[in-house]
């Protein structure tokens, strides 16, 4: 008998279950979820209850993403701090604030992960005592919204790895943070501890009586404590001075590596390429590594160029080399630019790309040497570097081409909030 209700009850109740989900799917389809999130389709509901969002309306935006689209009279959705919607003008869906920038051109974000302007200077950058500070961290030398990196918002710098210095081999410990100008910390970091800086060449070759006098002495400090993080991880032990190392050597942090000169360039690769198998970011590349750029190429490594973006003297050949584009030339398949701020200053991130385009490498692969690729070397690319939907609503508003030294920025927005408004704030640099 209760069998036999329960057969008349599903029957009974089976296609209204089923016409309920049925209209449940496509409201799901529609409205998805309040905030986008990468590989969502575009989204041009109406805001809910609660949330946020502002319509961008301008004359050019510039994606850089895989399909590299260019999108004349374009509109940017942003929902919740996140891009909803990246394509042609449509009308504004209901709830969105309107913000109308003409013909200005819309690029994303620019990502340095060169820098050392988190303490508004020079200052707590690094830690002489010893050769080797695979426990020091840069983060709690950060000031949020410091007068440097407030010209760098203004420069349309939105994301920097800020780093311990180059007085040792082992230098420490960054983050990777925000440009924001008044908010916390901890609304400012994307990712604590960012990646492992090291320095292989030139500035930590120190007078302090141990093995960092020399480079041969600095590779043998750097093959020491990568082999105790090695073994410390195959023995199941925990070391503590070495946690964040071991993390590098298992994949889930980069390293980025201050290296310049054909002999230390090669030595860096060598070594946290081809011995140790890091996700490893080869950083300067000055005076005359380009050189050995075919056989950087060959190994794979990563590229992080700059702050010099040419070489006059090293080579003695009487040329005016662009070092960019001579590894692009050699078949790196990965570079981007940096400003190593403040010895360049950080708000002229654009113009290494502007030079280095200057210096024959393509100017549309310069624009993403300082937006979506040094995202993808630092495993970014899933919130930063490109105006695509799901992805940190990172956007600057120039009122020209992105590397133009004549086209001003006219505003920042960082999160979907607007942080910069040259208008509203002045000119700051």
């Amino acid at each position: 008998m209760i069998e036999a209700r329960s057969m008349r009850w599903a029957r009974w109740a089976a296609p209204l279950l089923l016409g309920a989900l049925g209209a449940f799917a496509p409201a799901c389809a529609s409205g998805r979820h309040g905030t986008p999130r990468p590989g969502d389709d575009n989204d041009l509901s109406p805001l809910r209850a609660g949330e946020t969002g502002s319509a961008i309306l301008c004359g050019k935006i510039v994606t850089a993403d895989e399909d590299d689209r260019v999108i004349s009279r374009g509109m940017i959705l942003v929902r919740n701090g996140r891009i909803a919607y990246v394509g042609p003008r449509a009308a504004v869906p209901q709830g969105y604030e309107l913000l109308d920038c003409g013909d200005q051109w819309a690029t994303p974000g620019m990502v340095d992960l060169h820098s050392h302007v988190h303490s508004g200077g020079f200052g707590d950058v690094n830690d002489m005592v010893l050769p080797a500070n695979p426990d020091l961290r840069s983060s709690p030398a950060v000031r949020p919204g410091n007068s440097l990196i407030q010209v760098a918002c203004a420069g349309g710098v939105t994301t920097l790895f800020g780093i311990p210095g180059s007085g040792t081999t082992h230098s420490g410990f960054g983050l990777v943070y925000k440009t924001k100008l008044n908010s916390p910390f901890e609304e400012c970091v994307v990712r604590n501890p960012g990646g492992m800086k090291v320095a292989q060449s030139y500035n930590p070759e120190r007078r302090a009586g141990d093995f960092g006098a020399t480079r041969a002495g600095l590779s043998w400090i750097l093959e020491d404590m990568n082999d105790k993080a090695v073994g410390a991880t195959r023995q199941g032990r925990r070391a503590i001075e070495l946690e964040n190392l071991q993390k590098v050597h298992a994949g889930e942090l980069p390293v980025l590596i201050h290296s310049a000169g054909s002999d230390g360039w090669t030595a860096a690769a060598r070594m946290w390429q081809n011995t140790y198998g890091t996700r490893c970011v080869l950083s300067h590349g000055c005076f005359d590594a380009h050189l050995t750029a075919p056989w950087i190429a060959e190994t794979g490594a990563r590229v992080n160029a700059g702050p010099r973006t040419m070489d006059h003297v090293s080579t003695r050949d009487g040329a005016i080399t662009g070092t960019a584009e001579r590894y692009l030339a050699a078949g790196v398949q990965s570079v981007s630019l940096n400003t190593d701020a403040p010895v360049m200053p950080q708000e002229e991130l654009f113009l290494q790309g502007t030079m280095s385009a200057r210096l024959g490498a393509d100017s549309y692969l310069m624009l993403k040497a300082v937006t979506i690729e040094p995202a993808r070397q630092f495993g970014l690319d899933e919130r930063l570097g490109s105006l695509e939907v799901g992805k940190d609503a990172d956007i600057v508003l120039r009122t020209g081409e992105p590397l133009d030294p004549r086209a001003r920025v006219e505003r920042v927005i960082i999160d979907g909030k607007l942080e910069y408004d040259r208008l509203r704030d002045g000119q700051w640099f």
